[in-house]
């Protein structure tokens, strides 16, 4: 078989032989025509038959962008994530706050590797799966595609994810900026200050940035006024003129512009992901002066560069497509599932913990709840993973205990409920939620008359109204997107009967709570002995359930943000509001502020044993990091995992009393002793100003601790200045 020697595969060589990418995408576009030269900046397929392609299933196949056959560009082929590979049938590895409450970057950079593998094998070179934003309230319907509440996990484990995805493909973060509104989220204005912007909002997209991230993809909402997609301030000011990213920018789809000449102006090089606004009316803009071709040329250099320089440097070797799936990547879903679920409570039950059971002594189990045997990865929206099987809480635990007998109870009721405990050695509960209460959501958007406005006119032939109405009831063209944000932080109050009902019958009941974001749990958890956080967990879900109830694995997984005691605590949120105001509280450091002791703070989890930080001490700053040595013991009787965490105390007005500021997970056997170095940053303790950052105090208090606020942390001071 010939292949085709091509000017883009020049190019190649010439970069990996010292030139720059940029030098070289400014020649090879000069040999472009200027239709070639348009056909760059949005997606390669025409408008309708993309959507009517969508509708057979979103994102199946690479959805390919600036392709230029002639001189051999292959265009920017999109994979939609972040908890795996939407395309094909792909591992659905546990959602991003899941691994988030692993704190384990190594453990993020190899999911990343997986990830990347298999959209490679699948066709794919640019993964659209970095998803940091920021939860400012923990209803936000899509908080499970990121990682955490603070912003300085989120920009360490969106760096780790970047660098494996890497290995294989282009790593793409989004959504670009403030993006942590669901319902509202193609009518909405944050608003945010500089400092808000800078301190709290931001960081996280740097720290990808300085990862190398290929690409950034912007939000539906707007941002101070002016649209994400074509906001001149946060694109060229912020991302390109302070950051200096280098890469390519996109918009989110479909809705991600409002003004084509606007934002190619304002710093878009892509619009995603079909021929859309920009088809429709870049021509006669450029024609009519609207539009400059020396912006064309811009955003050209710059979709050419980040292509060829991805080419050009080193990769892993190329996977068949026998990854997809592949037993070494189910083995690390299962993995990264266990070691993130998450143990809130664990009281003794006839004078020891209930977890782990002893599956020596058990005959009998009651597993109780619809959740238990629903094949629940998440969100069935944009970010949805077709996996060929996902093993249920149900599945998992029948198939770790094949000697006991396991009576399930699926259906709501409280009494059938109790009357199943009330025989067993132990009851599990299952509860929380699916895609219908949290997720992804178009809602009525599909037949909104200014959105649909963004589209070309449907040609003779196309049904609209039926394509719309079925995007509208939750069809497939970007996915079944119905949850949006919560409405409740609560647990269905059937759910609350249920738990209530069943710790009556049996005393020994674990209730599992299936979420991404905070569960509030005041009106049931005394009634429970033991909690656990399950989270959506991917594929491989059941199977690492069944391993950290029986004790195969440590209760490792520590929270990824704090859960309140009560609605009041949290930030103001109208989920229907078109426009809302940002600052730099909220979480933890909101809690803090006002005197709120959280039910659960941020960075909990118990384990099967016990540990103690006995000492901490500091090295002197050096460019913004630091390291500290951290002497940690088991003081337990089983082998197990601690998350030294470390936290900076401050005293400084108006500024968060406490941040984090470092963090790694260490294993230690039986009455070992460790003493560990963590790496930490001190940009989490800066302030924004006029001038830039500048220290919120001279001096800090590190604390390397179990959580924030404990009491037990080993404590001692870091000079800033």
């Amino acid at each position: 078989m010939t292949t085709t020697h091509t000017l883009f595969d020049d190019a190649i060589q010439r970069v990996r032989a010292g030139n720059t990418a940029q030098s070289e995408a400014a020649d090879l576009l000069a040999q472009l025509t200027p239709e070639e030269k348009l056909g760059l900046l949005d997606g390669d397929q025409e408008f309708w038959p993309g959507m009517a392609e969508l509708a057979q299933g979103y994102n199946r196949e690479p959805i390919i962008m600036g392709r230029v056959d002639r001189v051999g560009v292959p265009g920017l082929r999109f994979s939609d994530g972040p908890r795996g590979a939407v395309m094909g049938a792909s591992t659905a590895f546990p959602v991003s706050m899941a691994r988030g409450a692993t704190w384990d970057l190594a453990l993020e950079e190899r999911v990343g590797i997986a990830i990347g593998a298999e959209v490679r094998a699948q066709g794919g070179n640019f993964f659209g799966g970095v998803c940091i934003n920021l939860p400012r309230h923990p209803a936000w319907g899509r908080a499970q595609e990121t990682y955490g509440e603070d912003s300085y996990a989120l920009g360490e484990f969106g760096g780790a994810l970047t660098r494996g995805i890497r290995h294989h493909t282009m790593a793409v973060s989004k959504h670009f900026a403030l993006n942590s509104m669901e319902n509202g989220r193609f009518v909405l204005d944050v608003t945010a200050d500089d400092a808000a912007l800078h301190e709290v909002y931001l960081p996280h997209f740097r720290r990808t940035v300085e990862e190398g991230v290929d690409g950034i993809m912007t939000a539906y909402n707007s941002v101070n006024g002016e649209w994400a997609g074509q906001n001149e301030v946060l694109m060229e000011g912020i991302l390109r003129d302070q950051w200096d990213f280098q890469g390519v920018t996109v918009s989110d789809f479909l809705f991600g512009l409002r003004d084509a000449a606007k934002s190619l102006h304002a710093g878009l090089d892509v619009e995603e992901p079909l021929r859309q606004q920009r088809a429709q009316h870049l021509e006669a803009d450029l024609d009519e002066g609207r539009a400059s071709w020396d912006d064309v040329e811009r955003a050209g250099r710059r979709i050419l560069a980040t292509q060829l320089a991805f080419y050009a440097r080193e990769l892993d070797d190329e996977p068949s497509i026998d990854v997809v799936f592949s037993h070494e990547h189910r083995a690390l879903a299962r993995e990264a599932a266990a070691t993130a679920a998450v143990l809130l409570k664990n009281d003794d039950v006839n004078g020891r913990p209930l977890l782990p059971l002893d599956a020596s002594s058990l005959r009998q189990i009651s597993v109780i709840g619809r959740l238990a045997g629903l094949a629940n990865t998440g969100d069935e929206g944009s970010s949805n993973v077709h996996s060929p099987h996902v093993t249920t809480p149900l599945e998992g635990i029948r198939a770790a205990l094949p000697g006991v007998a396991i009576d399930y109870v699926e259906d709501d009721d409280p009494s059938a409920a109790a009357t199943a405990a009330a025989s067993a050695d132990v009851a599990i509960v299952v509860v929380g939620y699916t895609s219908a209460d949290e997720g992804e959501y178009l809602g009525d958007i599909m037949t909104d008359p200014n959105l649909l406005a963004l589209f070309p006119p449907p040609p003779e032939g196309v049904d609209l109204s039926a394509l719309m109405s079925a995007a509208s009831d939750g069809g497939t063209v970007m996915g079944t997107a119905i949850g949006g944000d919560r409405r409740s932080l609560r647990l269905r109050t059937i759910d609350a009967d249920i738990i209530r009902a069943t710790a009556a019958a049996n005393p020994r009941t674990v209730v599992v709570i299936v979420t991404a974001g905070a569960v509030i749990t005041e009106e049931w958890r005394e009634d429970v002995p033991a909690v656990l956080v399950g989270w959506y967990n991917g594929s491989e879900g059941g199977t690492a359930l069944a391993d950290v109830l029986l004790g195969h694995h440590d209760a490792t997984g520590r929270l990824p943000y704090s859960i309140p005691r009560d609605e009041s605590h949290l930030p103001f949120l109208d989920i229907d509001a078109t426009e809302i105001t940002y600052d730099r509280w909220h979480g933890q450091r909101l809690l803090d502020r006002d005197g709120n002791a959280a039910a659960f703070p941020l960075g909990f989890g118990l384990s099967y044993t016990t540990f103690s930080i006995d000492t901490v001490g500091v090295s002197p700053v050096v460019d913004e990091h630091f390291d500290a040595t951290v002497t940690v013991s088991n003081t337990g009787n089983r082998p197990g995992r601690h998350v030294v965490q470390l936290y900076a105390v401050i005293d400084a007005n108006d500024f968060p009393r406490r941040v984090l500021v470092g963090f790694t997970p260490v294993w230690l056997e039986v009455g070992e002793t460790k003493t560990i170095t963590v790496s930490g940053s001190t940009r989490p303790t800066n302030r924004w100003t006029d001038d830039g950052f500048v220290p919120a105090s001279p001096s800090v208090i590190i604390e390397a601790a179990a959580f924030s606020g404990d009491e037990a942390a080993a404590t001692t001071m870091l000079d800033l200045l």
